[in-house]
């Protein structure tokens, strides 16, 4: 085996990227205080091809050189808009049919692989504030919550790592269900 250098991923330019069809999901931000794991969440985002990236109340927006840093362009190609107030938001979009869900360790939360998507439906998902999670009230008003299993000492995942782990399960869910 020999690594693959970069000139010979055939990966995307931006141009094309915007162009690609994305999967129907959207990830919110909700009051993320990391630049770096803000960065990795576009980098993400771009990696399993989000349609787009809400960034809510704290959360800081690019252009910025903390963002950068961890996101390596993505700012660029996933499309993002700031939204001040969450809440608002989450009933914005589901006015609009698109399933929201919270990821977070809650009562009557579904287990991420007992999670199953609906074919031709959009849906968002709400990743928290790294110390206080998802807001108590954005919560109660989605339509799920969904919790990634955990089975060691810690009681929680960094907000990146978790994106990328429920990034990387509904993308693969949405490839067989569409």
């Amino acid at each position: 085996m020999k690594k693959l250098k970069n000139s010979e991923l055939g990966r995307l330019n931006v141009e094309d990227f915007k162009k690609t069809a994305k999967i129907p999901l959207i990830v919110i931000l909700d009051n993320i205080r990391s630049l770096n794991n803000i960065g990795a969440v576009f980098r993400t985002s771009d990696a399993f091809l989000i349609e787009k990236i809400y960034l809510c109340g704290i959360t800081a927006q690019p252009p910025h050189k903390e963002i950068h840093k961890t996101a390596l362009g993505a700012t660029e190609s996933v499309n993002w808009e700031y939204v001040e107030n969450t809440l608002e938001l989450v009933k914005k979009l589901q006015q609009e049919n698109i399933i929201v869900a919270a990821i977070e360790q809650a009562d009557n939360s579904t287990m991420l692989q007992d999670f199953n998507i609906e074919p031709n439906q959009k849906y968002a998902i709400v990743m928290g504030n790294e110390v206080k999670g998802v807001q108590q009230k954005v919560v109660s008003a989605t339509n799920y919550c969904i919790e990634i299993p955990q089975f060691g000492t810690k009681h929680s995942l960094n907000i990146s790592v978790s994106c990328g782990v429920v990034l990387w399960d509904l993308f693969k869910k949405f490839q067989f269900k569409n």
